[in-house]
């Protein structure tokens, strides 16, 4: 029986949901975690292959807006439930998929596609570049003196609902959006995942808590986390989780994890993503007793690449030409002319010389910022045709602040 790609309809969202997580072997959801994942789907980017009346394959995408360089926030199609059955391998689904998803991305006018990956081999064959890392840190309290920074006495720490505090902290991440190139500006419903805690998923941790940090009445800060319990010979040795930390100034950052680090019965503190430039490292003075981790977190693809190119700043003037190859979408393929500043962007087709080539991949990795084009030419992933554009592209494309994703989908 021939396959069929096309749209998921209201009524097949239990079955295509069911597809998605036997595909992922995942435990099935509560009825919170599918109420929610429900309010937070967008049907009509929600798409999959039936064979009969199976569902085979699933992907989709969500409508977010990505934080740049510059600070603007870039329509992006967060792509997501992306899934093939293991008795339907080989045959070209993810590819047609694939195929399907960014020429309706391009359609509706996004110029870029983003993705978390389980699996980061399989979506640089799709124009997919990793454009930035998270860092995972597991603190020794026990060794390492809490932070402490002047004013950090005039925080106010509160425990709060995780819940109704919602409101509170998402004003704080808010405000962090702009600063940060690679953090999405949430979309209705979306908050409510940061919350979501089901016993099934604590690890033997406790409940989810949440401290705000207050300054003049303001929240300026919160923290999410929960305890899980650890009793040795010598005595408690608990470890406090962390799921969120966001402040809005180095002070009260200092005091959230200040706060931590007290935390009775405990013996570390771990976090499983912040930036590769977090300050915490610096606060306590020794890395290593972090043990810090880094893997890809942000996968960009330009779809469009001139409008991508031109929405963003640049940290030094540049004007090059880009000779660029990208045959998953030819649309892309071909020579830009890149002219920008710390002010703007306009990129357009042109017949001038080339100066740099490479792939569409290489531009997605470059694109936040957190990625050198010096890195990707040492590793032969783009190539100098004009001695010196590699050297003052890579230093425009550069950004102050690391890239970074908080936000998963």
């Amino acid at each position: 029986m021939a396959t069929e790609l096309r749209m998921l309809r209201d009524a097949e969202w239990d079955g295509w949901s069911d597809a998605l997580e036997r595909a992922f072997g995942a435990p099935p959801p509560t009825p919170e975690q599918r109420a929610v994942r429900r309010e937070v789907t967008e049907t009509d980017r929600m798409f999959g292959v039936w064979d009969g009346a199976d569902c085979v394959a699933t992907a989709g995408a969500f409508s977010f807006g990505l934080s740049v360089p510059g600070g603007a926030e870039v329509p992006a199609a967060g792509v997501t439930m992306v899934t093939v059955q293991p008795t339907h391998r080989r045959r070209g689904l993810l590819r047609a998929m694939m195929r399907h998803q960014l020429a309706d991305v391009r359609e509706r006018g996004e110029p870029l596609a983003v993705l978390t990956a389980s699996e980061p081999v399989i979506y640089g064959r799709f124009g997919y570049g990793p454009a930035a890392l998270d860092m995972q840190l597991t603190v020794d309290t026990l060794r390492l003196a809490a932070p402490e920074l002047p004013g950090v006495d005039g925080v106010r720490l509160r425990l709060v609902d995780p819940s109704a505090a919602l409101p509170e902290c998402e004003r704080v991440y808010a405000r962090l959006v702009p600063g940060r190139p690679g953090m999405l500006a949430r979309r209705p419903g979306w908050a409510r995942l940061a919350v979501l805690d089901t016993p099934g998923e604590r690890d033997g941790a406790g409940v989810l808590q949440c401290a705000v940090a207050e300054v003049d009445g303001e929240v300026r800060g919160y923290v999410r986390y929960a305890v899980k319990v650890v009793w040795e010979d010598a005595g408690p040795s608990g470890v406090v989780r962390v799921r969120h930390i966001e402040a809005l100034d180095p002070v009260v950052y200092a005091a959230l994890w200040r706060y931590l680090f007290g935390i009775d019965l405990t013996s570390s503190v771990t976090v499983s993503s912040r930036p590769v430039d977090d300050a915490l490292p610096h606060l306590v003075g020794d890395l290593r007793r972090c043990l810090p981790v880094l893997r890809e977190s942000l996968f960009v693809r330009p779809v469009e690449v001139g409008a991508a190119l031109a929405a963003r700043t640049y940290r030094t003037p540049v004007d090059v030409v880009l000779e660029v190859a990208d045959p998953f979408c030819p649309w892309n393929a071909g020579r830009w002319r890149l002219t920008g500043d710390g002010t703007g962007a306009v990129c357009a087709r042109t017949t001038d010389p080339a100066e740099l080539a490479l792939s569409v991949r290489e531009l997605g990795s470059a694109y936040l910022g957190g990625v050198a084009l010096t890195s990707l030419a040492a590793a032969g992933r783009v190539r100098e045709l004009r001695p010196g554009a590699l050297a003052a592209a890579s230093v425009a494309f550069g950004s102050d602040v690391a890239p970074w994703l908080p936000h998963e989908f």
